[in-house]
């Protein structure tokens, strides 16, 4: 996965809080020096502050807002000519509340950040990648991706389903150069999410068995892309759940989602 020549670098968007800060920290512990991408440039100055103090890891925190349209040539402008050894597509968020309960702009948006800057990226960085034969992709994708579509994450779980067979059909092209692309799925996790889509309290319910800490996600990612995984989906709860989606009748998969949205999702 490394280069051995140098010390190898690693690019995670979404750094500054939850799955993404704590790839940062595993990865610079490591021996990854860390390129930092998130809108919260304060945030990730403190990140390039802890982990250059405990691990002497060379952070570059990059404060980019990924749902601008130029955001990735910015993004590869200020990288310059570094060589990127790992891509963690991590960034990410939902949009809470019906479909057309908001304008169509905030809808570009999430698809901007969600689908289009992980195709663009991934593109950017898989070819020189595929050049000199060695790379890693970590697509943070989510269980919801395997799951029925609930209402009031319209175009979440649409937005995760993609990047699973995105990461999938990338893996078989790419695996043959040296390239792993693995697509992490990984359930309930304790980060700040929740707090963003303002569903915290409706979740506060959820026994803490389905919860995951974002140390132990991160862990089983990377685990997965250096045993080459193309899907690993973290947490024996979590894979029977995706495995009893896929065995439902259709029907009764909707009926379950149909009455868990009002739960857990605002749908008004």
């Amino acid at each position: 996965m490394n280069n051995p020549a140098a010390r190898p670098t690693a690019l995670v968007t979404g750094a500054s809080a939850g799955i993404g800060l704590a790839f940062c920290r595993r990865l610079a512990a490591q021996g990854h020096d860390i390129v930092a991408v998130a809108r919260r440039g304060e945030r990730l100055d403190a990140v390039a502050r802890e982990l250059g103090s405990a691990h002497g890891a060379r952070v570059t925190p990059l404060a980019i807002d990924l749902g601008e349209p130029q955001a990735i040539t910015t993004l590869l402008t200020a990288l310059g000519d570094v060589e990127v050894d790992m891509l963690v597509n991590n960034a990410g968020y939902g949009v809470p509340g019906r479909y057309q309960s908001s304008p169509w702009q905030v809808h570009e948006r999430f698809q901007r950040v969600m689908i289009e800057t992980v195709a663009e990226l991934s593109y950017m960085l898989v070819v020189p990648m595929c050049a000199r034969r060695r790379g890693t992709i970590i697509n943070v994708a989510s269980l919801a991706g395997f799951l029925p579509g609930s209402a009031g994450h319209t175009l979440y779980a649409a937005s995760k389903a993609w990047m699973i067979r995105f990461s999938e059909s990338l893996a078989l092209e790419c695996g043959a150069e040296g390239v792993r692309v693995c697509a992490l799925c990984p359930g309930f996790t304790y980060s700040e999410f929740h707090d963003v889509t303002g569903t915290r309290a409706q979740l506060a319910s959820l026994p803490a068995w389905m919860w995951m800490s974002a140390e132990r996600v991160v862990d089983e990612g990377l685990a997965a892309a250096q045993a080459g995984r193309l899907v690993h989906i973290p947490g024996r709860i979590n894979r029977c759940i995706a495995t009893l989606a896929r065995w439902l009748p259709m029907s009764l998969a909707h009926s379950v989602s149909r009455r868990e949205s009002r739960r857990f999702r605002d749908i008004h």
